[in-house]
């Protein structure tokens, strides 16, 4: 934990940092420990690493609530929370050891479990911030009945650094579940999207799910993972396995699987090759399967097939194609990762104008940049 003279003497280091890049006119990268470097637009601007004002300010166990710095390792707060039998239920992906508490914000990426509990915005209660003015500023609290500033905190996940310098954050976590299962079946992707929507509509504990497989294949391999109340566990567990002729695999496969698949370190992820993109696909629950233009075999399904991973030729034209069969389900897609041989320059998101039923958002994502940065200092287009 920082002490109060330390985190003083930190963050007016990082005000004359940011005063300093204001006057310059030069902007200013965050980082943490750069394990999602590569995540976002690229950009060789001056950095202003976190990891030096690191630290759990506060723990509260019985109101579920957890306060640390932004340089804080990942690992640091997961294991703390882990003697109190407690988790960050939206299982944030670390992609390497030095991840850090704010990367995993600005990032606002979740794992398998965000399809059951939300996403990282929605355990966000409060934070802590410097302005593009150098303004130490406060919003929102440590409990959930807080609301005041609620919506502005909730602005930061996601954000990719754009918008402030987070100091400290406020997030909600909760138990680790009493009890889990993980069922495995080889299924159609279209039968699997089928019985995933029809299931995540009954009250059972499906915590999270994945299906993997070739399209071009009438099956995959699907895999669920209950989790809850011990009891709700073992009455779903026979019921969900006959309904798709599953079998329970063991707990230790199960939990190398669910982290092998938050991490991206199955087979399906890996051997991207040099003129091809890793495509994340955000879609609606309603939507099948998808025929991708200029694509590979290897199809991963997350979220009942609201997260799609697609590998698929890295050229403009495919991402254009990708982009509007997304937006015509009412989907958005992304260049997650790109083999080295694509251009860097690149555009990697959709642009709110290229989405529908989201122009109006431009005018007020550029109404909140001004508030928060009028001078650009955050503005290294890492999100456009």
């Amino acid at each position: 934990m920082t002490n109060s003279n330390s985190s003083n003497t930190q963050i007016n280091a990082f005000r004359e940092q940011i005063l300093n890049a204001a006057k310059t006119n030069t902007p200013l990268s965050i980082e943490g420990g750069g394990t999602k470097g590569w995540y976002g637009n690229p950009n060789q601007f001056e950095k202003l690493d976190t990891r030096s004002y690191a630290g759990i300010l506060e723990y509260q166990p019985e109101e579920l609530v957890i306060t640390a710095c932004a340089g804080t390792p990942l690992k640091e707060i997961e294991a703390a929370l882990k003697e109190k039998n407690q988790v960050l239920a939206f299982e944030p992906p670390h992609f390497g050891e030095q991840a850090t508490f704010g990367g995993a914000i600005a990032a606002g990426l979740a794992g398998p479990g965000r399809i059951s509990v939300g996403n990282f915005r929605d355990f966000v209660l409060g934070a802590r911030i410097l302005d593009g003015k150098g303004q130490d500023l406060a919003f929102g609290g440590k409990v959930m009945k807080n609301v005041a500033g609620y919506d502005v905190s909730r602005l930061l996940p996601g954000s990719m650094g754009t918008l402030s310098l987070l100091l400290e954050a406020s997030v909600k976590v909760l138990p680790k579940p009493a009890a889990t299962a993980t069922l495995r079946c080889q299924i159609s992707q279209e039968g699997a999207l089928k019985v995933l929507n029809e299931w995540a509509g009954q009250p059972l504990p499906l915590s999270a799910s994945c299906w993997i497989g070739n399209d071009k294949d009438a099956d995959g391999e699907l895999t669920i993972r209950l989790a809850g109340a011990a009891a709700a566990v073992k009455a779903a567990t026979p019921l969900m396995s006959a309904l798709v002729n599953a079998h329970e695999i063991s707990a230790e496969t199960a939990e190398t699987f669910w982290n092998d698949l938050r991490e991206q370190r199955l087979s399906s992820f890996n051997n991207l090759g040099a003129d091809q993109t890793l495509y994340r696909l955000a879609l609606p629950a309603a939507c099948g399967p998808l025929t991708i233009p200029n694509s590979s075999n290897d199809v991963v399904l997350e979220w009942h097939g609201q997260q799609r991973w697609i590998k698929a030729a890295g050229d403009e034209t495919t991402f254009t194609s990708i982009k509007k069969l997304a937006n015509s389900h009412g989907g958005h897609a992304t260049r997650f990762r790109q083999g080295a041989n694509v251009n860097p320059s690149f555009e990697r998101f959709t642009l709110l104008s290229e989405q529908a039923h989201s122009k109006a958002l431009e005018a007020v994502q550029a109404r909140l940049r001004s508030a928060f940065d009028p001078a650009g200092v955050f503005a290294t287009k890492r999100l456009p």
